[in-house]
């Protein structure tokens, strides 16, 4: 049963039965809406149609249970139905992590105990500010927090608030009234040429397949989820070209979730030095033998990965992180991250004068921006050596 009491001059209740519980006692949901539009307030048959529509659309989402009562409603209740009705639906795995340990660590103590329609816009910004202080770090670190790292905090919050107002729970979105963090991009850590070329030196003893893999992430700046994705039917060794279509960011139940990459300029060709096309013709040869000797415990017939384990899987994602830090420690080599491959090939054509657009492009970047923001560092450098050039070429001589 359902119906229809008018509470105010445009608010109607909206109530939908739904018998009664164990003792007797009848249950019901109810729901508040208010009428803004006079030109509908004032024609009574418009304004009814309108009401019982909105009454059937509530009576099929409390018998489907997709009810969200906005009374009382706290945000750590909400975050919950965010996470099953939003975020496993429409968010990758990994960052769908990446949310919930910043909303356990970050978000809840702070937000949790409070309704959704209390939290104003000056509680966000508060909350920004206070991350942006001197302590903020919860590791026992000296410093503030990462402006990535509170960045990402205000996205989060910004998601799920953004949730609430399309459910019609608050009326907008109160992250959406504070200025967005600004992102200050720090100089990553990079290998020179000389530190490259003592790294390969170290590589010549290492296991084939991440002499390769090292090789390629160092020679096309893939990412370590492009890499370990990677498949021989992606990879074009004849013209020397690598087709990204695919990555590899998590595994469920023991399984690799193979998807596209996240944006459309991820999906792209990057062409290979002739000397690694050749390298990878071997490699191609050598994966094939492998796979043949593992015949009986190959379980991948479906996929050839150019990077597999003694059963055919792809590596796990932080396989080639946990491998590549332990080299550089037993050859003590001056640390830096996997993802630091990526930022040492950008970093070392800049430094050859390869135009910011072709590296934007090879790297999968949305747009040129994100690179001049990440590599800026080295542009002015570059930019720099470029202006000492004109010293060789004017004949400026100083006024006597």
């Amino acid at each position: 049963m359902a119906s229809i009491e008018k509470r105010g001059k445009n608010s109607w209740r909206l109530v939908v039965e739904l018998g009664t519980d164990a003792h007797g006692h009848r249950l019901k949901k109810s729901k508040t809406i208010k009428v803004e539009d006079e030109a509908l307030l004032r024609t009574k048959k418009r304004l009814n149609d309108y009401l019982n529509e909105e009454l059937t659309k509530f009576k099929i989402e409390v018998e489907a249970g997709e009810y969200i009562a906005p009374e009382k409603m706290k945000f750590s209740s909400f975050v919950e139905e965010w996470e099953t009705k939003y975020a496993v639906k429409h968010l990758e795995a990994s960052t769908l992590n990446t949310y919930k340990r910043c909303l356990n660590k970050r978000i809840l103590p702070v937000f949790g105990h409070l309704r959704l329609d209390q939290v104003k816009p000056i509680h966000i910004l508060n909350y920004i500010d206070s991350l942006e202080q001197e302590g903020s770090r919860l590791d026992g670190k000296q410093g503030k927090l990462s402006s990535g790292s509170v960045f990402m905090m205000y996205r989060i919050l910004k998601n799920i608030f953004c949730r609430a107002v399309e459910w019609k729970l608050i009326k907008s979105n109160p992250v959406a009234d504070v200025a967005r963090p600004r992102v200050k991009y720090k100089e990553s850590r990079v290998y020179s040429e000389e530190e490259v070329h003592k790294l390969f030196e170290v590589l010549q003893h290492e296991p084939y397949h991440w002499r390769m893999m090292i090789t390629l992430a160092l020679t096309t700046g893939m990412r370590r989820g492009e890499l370990v994705g990677l498949e021989w039917k992606h990879v074009d060794l004849k013209n020397g070209i690598i087709d990204v279509q695919q990555n590899i960011t998590t595994f469920k139940d023991g399984e690799p979730i193979i998807k596209q990459p996240k944006t459309k300029h991820s999906i792209r060709k990057i062409a290979l030095p002739a000397s690694v096309t050749a390298e990878l013709n071997d490699y191609y040869l050598h994966c094939r033998k492998e796979r043949m000797k593992m015949k009986t415990v190959w379980k991948r017939d479906e996929h050839f990965f150019v990077f597999f384990n003694e059963e055919g899987k792809p590596f796990y994602p932080e396989t080639p992180y946990l491998h590549f830090r332990n080299l550089l420690l037993k050859h003590k080599l001056p640390y830096i991250t996997f993802h630091s491959l990526r930022h040492t090939s950008a970093t070392l054509l800049l430094n050859q004068g390869v135009h910011a657009k072709i590296i934007s492009e090879r790297l999968g970047h949305s747009n040129i921006g994100t690179t001049m923001n990440i590599y800026g560092h080295v542009l002015r450098s570059a930019d720099q050596e470029a202006a000492n050039k004109f010293d060789a070429i004017l004949p400026i001589t100083k006024a006597k």
